[in-house]
């Protein structure tokens, strides 16, 4: 799926004429996280860029740095933080912070999982809810494809990182939450930005996500929305003004519409 909009100038084409007005309209790539999904079209939606077509390919936070890197796209979308290999060529800015949720079918009775709970769940030690508090049945594991940004969270902040045992990796984050909704002994992670009421959200160490807690960070399984661009490679003029949008003041309304906590004071 692609988002685009495009905002045509309002010009007189007596003026300009047709092939002025059609080269004046520039276009902005953005590629990567699915997770970002709807703070991104939100923004792209409000965009007021005056000729400018801004498009989003939901391609995953690895494949959009990857892009970025290798100058398929002019701004790269990414739900983890830039690794040190990575720094080397690309920079970011922090869009947002998102929590992490744990999410379980509507007829699990468990409403709060702690880290030692969900590290032996995912590592493989418990795999049967009885061990959990919840019915007997075998646990059934969903989560993200290697280069998930939302993954590489998860892992990272659970100390899972290659180390789980996943039935299914899935490429979305609506596949995850549409999996684990059909499925009452599966259990997965997603954006909370993202989560509907078909699954149950589990609060985490005894703390439910929320913009007041993710902000103080008193829910710790989060992490950065970033925008990612080339130290090698400046920005057209058209992707600085979209990328000065984004980081604008003027849309913290917008992005806490979508969910996340805006990281502009």
């Amino acid at each position: 799926m692609k988002l685009k909009k495009t905002i045509l100038c309002a010009l007189c084409a007596t003026t300009l004429g047709l092939g002025s007005l059609q080269a004046n309209a520039q276009s902005v790539i953005t590629d990567g996280s699915t997770s970002m999904e709807k703070v991104i079209g939100i923004l792209i939606e409000s965009f007021d860029g005056n000729g400018i077509d801004v498009t989003y390919n939901p391609t995953g936070s690895g494949a959009g740095i990857a892009a970025v890197h290798e100058g398929r796209a002019d701004i790269g979308l990414s739900s983890r933080g830039l690794k040190d290999a990575e720094k080397a060529s690309l920079e970011s800015r922090d869009l947002a912070y998102d929590a992490i949720v744990v999410v379980v079918n509507k007829n699990n009775p468990l409403s709060d999982i702690n880290t030692e709970q969900l590290q032996s769940i995912y590592t493989g030690k418990i795999t049967n809810w009885e061990q959990v508090g919840a019915k007997s049945s075998p646990i059934v594991l969903i989560g993200r494809e290697a280069g998930s940004g939302t993954r590489d969270g998860f892992e990272s902040v659970t100390k899972t990182k290659d180390q789980c045992k996943y039935r299914q990796e899935l490429t979305s984050t609506g596949d995850v939450i549409t999996t684990v909704s059909q499925n009452e002994n599966a259990i997965g992670y997603a954006s909370l930005s993202a989560v509907n009421d078909s699954v149950k959200v589990l609060s985490f160490n005894g703390v439910h996500a929320s913009e007041k807690t993710v902000l103080d960070k008193t829910y710790k399984l989060q992490r950065p929305f970033v925008l990612v661009t080339s130290k090698d490679r400046p920005l057209s003029e058209s992707a600085q003004i979209f990328f000065d949008y984004a980081l604008s003041k003027d849309v913290k309304p917008l992005i806490e519409k979508a969910g996340v906590v805006p990281a502009v004071k």
